[in-house]
């Protein structure tokens, strides 16, 4: 049986959600609300009836804050899975299914790594430097949940390499953190373009061999590391 999982917006008034058109709406009585997190569960309360599923968007992601589902429904599902959890055959899988988790992401870890290296392209002169450093961007960038450029794969691992090198010297490197920008349409995306050309700047004196500046943010950033 085919059910309707209609997708709504979360609201100021508790117990209330808005449409897709922003038109206010009540769950039913019989509903309760299932916060995201254990998925699970989610999926099958899903495959036991209709459900309206809480989204916003956070920058150019949606996210998901949980599902309004039959009451009934969502604790029939949680002793399904607790259940289901609490069998030597599920804790073997589990165990089997982390350790293969754990070698994959050892695996791109170290992939990433040398992506981020190679975009450095450090003059050999800088090659310690370069191996911290894209140690430093990957640990950073890398951590399985963190949302972050590197754990996504709707773009080529060269350029997230390149987008995670770039974030890390804007926050380890420049003033970003501490600044007030002004909360204008586009003016911290204007930000960071500026900050961006900074940081492209300071790599290729790195890359060219040159000899650093005693003022050299990136040479401060990496001192700290004990090189």
């Amino acid at each position: 049986m085919a059910f309707q999982h209609r997708t709504v917006q979360p609201s100021r008034i508790a117990g209330r959600v808005l449409s897709e058109s922003g038109d206010p709406l009540i769950p039913p009585e019989e509903w309760a609300f299932l916060q995201a997190g254990d998925a699970a569960i989610t999926r099958s309360v899903k495959a036991k009836g209709s459900t309206w599923i809480v989204q916003i968007r956070k920058g150019r992601r949606m996210m998901t804050r949980g599902i309004w589902a039959n009451k009934s429904d969502i604790e029939e599902s949680r002793r399904e899975v607790e259940a289901k959890r609490a069998t030597p055959a599920y804790a073997k899988k589990r165990k089997t299914d982390l350790a293969r988790r754990a070698v994959k992401h050892e695996q791109y870890c170290e992939e990433f790594c040398a992506s981020v290296i190679q975009f450095l392209n450090f003059h050999p002169r800088y090659k310690r430097e370069a191996e911290v450093l894209g140690q430093k961007i990957t640990e950073h960038a890398t951590p399985v949940g963190s949302g972050t450029v590197a754990r996504t794969e709707r773009i080529p691992i060269d350029q997230r390499a390149e987008a995670a090198s770039i974030a890390w010297m804007r926050h380890q490197t420049t003033a970003y953190d501490s600044m007030r920008i002004a909360r204008i349409k586009g003016k911290r995306r204007e930000v960071r373009r500026q900050l961006a050309a900074q940081s492209v700047k300071v790599l290729q004196s790195y890359r060219q061999g040159e000899e650093c500046c005693e003022n050299c943010p990136l040479q401060q950033a990496l001192s700290k590391e004990n090189i």
